[in-house]
């Protein structure tokens, strides 16, 4: 909704403003006001559109997530770094089903600019993998299927992994 740096002005502004509270005596105002400026701040780490978009996807709801994927018109000047790359990993994922190429590109920029969870890195490199594959492109794809399986600390990628290494054998 807000530029980044909107955002931390605003946030700024919120804390004088509580700063103000607390020193006229109004203790309630300067604790409500601090709350504000928690969300304020947390909204400038944490996207609210990405956000948005991530709970459609766990509905698969592509043309919502996709809805709200559309609202941030600059992403590269309005997003820190790592929302960026959650930004082109939703498009990626959601691209997977339609346009391999257009997937691939999005997904490589995401571990690029990276993720903050592992899980999600393994899952990009997953979905990657699955790309390499049907472009018959096997050595890649093991590759990437190997730094998925590194990346899956917690095993909740094994099933498509076994599926895709079934796959890899007919190829």
């Amino acid at each position: 909704m807000f530029h980044k740096n909107i955002k931390l002005a605003l946030a700024f502004l919120t804390i004088v403003w509580s700063v103000f509270e607390f020193w006229q005596g109004h203790i309630g105002n300067g604790i409500a006001i601090l709350l504000l400026t928690g969300m304020f701040i947390l909204l400038y780490f944490k996207n609210e559109f990405i956000l948005l978009s991530f709970l459609q996807l766990r509905k698969q709801n592509f043309p919502a997530a996709q809805k709200w994927l559309t609202y941030i018109k600059n992403p590269s000047a309005a997003l820190t770094q790592k929302q960026e790359g959650y930004y082109n990993y939703l498009h990626g994922i959601m691209l997977s089903q339609t346009n391999m190429t257009q997937a691939e590109k999005f997904l490589r920029k995401a571990i690029r600019l990276g993720l903050s969870m592992d899980h999600d890195l393994a899952m990009a490199k997953l979905q990657l993998a699955g790309i390499a594959m049907t472009k018959r492109r096997k050595r890649e794809a093991t590759t990437l299927m190997a730094e998925a399986k590194k990346l899956d600390k917690h095993g909740m990628l094994k099933e498509q992994m076994q599926m895709m290494k079934q796959q890899m054998k007919k190829i």
